[in-house]
């Protein structure tokens, strides 16, 4: 009887303060809703994160110029400080590098800014044409969605073969996608047969793989290649248990192929994909504490905002409460009212 009673009093003093009431529910409202915003945005920051460097595996590792950390007023920018990776350089070491199950891809961006056309329709001058070789597919952790890969003819002899980015074909071909396997499609005016296309990445891919025009990397060789091209290194293994003996080997080979002497230093450097997702891991430790602060935070607010209303309550009531008392009601009576 006692709690049916405090459930009506309770109900009648929501209808004589309904604003105060409905403030109340506003705050409490608004601190779970922008808990959950803030714990949801999170997580999928950190999805995103890792769906980002899927791809790249820990048993991968890839060979650059050497570079130099500036200052930190420019805002953690790097210097290359070592020659590029030229393409006779990069195809030495690929010739030369037999550790057993390492694979070697060798590719370069030929072109930023480029644009493809089929018939009347033409893309935005924002993809990019890449040069890939035998492995990239492997090492790179690219998937054909339709068609082929290239074959070692179309490699070696630089054919006009190309595999196109989802994102690419949906602007050209849009429903009629059957039509693009054997379709002739002009690459910044050099006409190319699609042999292929890849699986859809999405957005959240940091390789932008979908806006991306694969061409043998012979054949981008021979229409954009100049004396100081840039050109990628990279090395797949079958096992990560193997990445140091590997590195070792690497860098041995690679200070013969640049002729450096014992005391000189390496003019290169060799980034291991797992020291990328420690990065990540790292960072991901980092936002999640981030979050917790901003979720306390936030539900300190709200509470602080709540128990204002409460106090203003007590205080209104404080009458109320004296004439209870003198009626023999006890602490837990009251208690029990304002908090039903």
């Amino acid at each position: 009887m006692l709690l049916l009673e405090n459930i009506k009093i309770a109900l009648g003093s929501i209808k004589s303060n309904l604003l105060r009431s409905l403030l109340t529910i506003l705050i409490i409202m608004v601190g779970i809703t922008a808990l959950v915003g803030i714990l949801t945005s999170i997580d999928t920051i950190l999805f995103s994160l890792n769906d980002n460097f899927s791809n790249i595996g820990s048993n991968s590792f890839k060979i650059q110029p050497a570079f130099e950390q500036l200052k930190s007023n420019q805002h953690g920018r790097r210097k290359r400080i070592g020659d590029i990776i030229s393409y006779r350089e990069a195809e030495q070491f690929k010739e030369k590098f037999h550790f057993p199950g390492a694979k070697v891809t060798i590719y370069t961006d030929f072109m930023r800014g480029a644009t493809v056309k089929y018939k009347d329709k033409k893309t935005n001058p924002t993809l990019i044409v890449k040069g890939i070789d035998d492995n990239f597919i492997d090492v790179a952790g690219i998937e054909i969605g339709e068609g082929r890969y290239f074959n070692n003819n179309e490699l070696e002899s630089g054919m006009h073969k190309v595999i196109l980015g989802n994102g690419i074909v949906k602007t050209l071909f849009k429903s009629n996608k059957k039509a693009v396997l054997g379709a002739i499609v002009d690459v910044n005016g050099y006409n190319y047969k699609v042999i292929g296309v890849l699986k859809e990445e999405g957005s959240n891919k940091n390789t932008n793989n979908d806006q991306t025009v694969f061409i043998p990397l012979l054949n981008g060789k021979r229409y954009y290649h100049y004396e100081n091209r840039q050109y990628e290194l990279n090395v797949g293994l079958e096992s990560s248990l193997k990445m140091d003996d590997a590195v070792s080997s690497a860098t041995g080979l690679f200070r013969n192929i640049r002729k450096l002497k014992i005391k000189d230093q390496n003019d290169f450097e060799i980034t291991k994909s797992d020291n990328l997702l420690k990065m990540i891991k790292d960072a991901t430790f980092k936002i999640r504490i981030a979050t917790i602060a901003i979720a306390l935070i936030t539900l300190l607010g709200a509470a602080i905002g709540l128990m204002n209303i409460m106090l203003v309550t007590v205080s209104e009531r404080t009458r109320e409460i004296g004439i209870r008392k003198a009626l023999g009601a006890t602490d837990k009576h009251i208690l029990t009212q304002f908090l039903t």
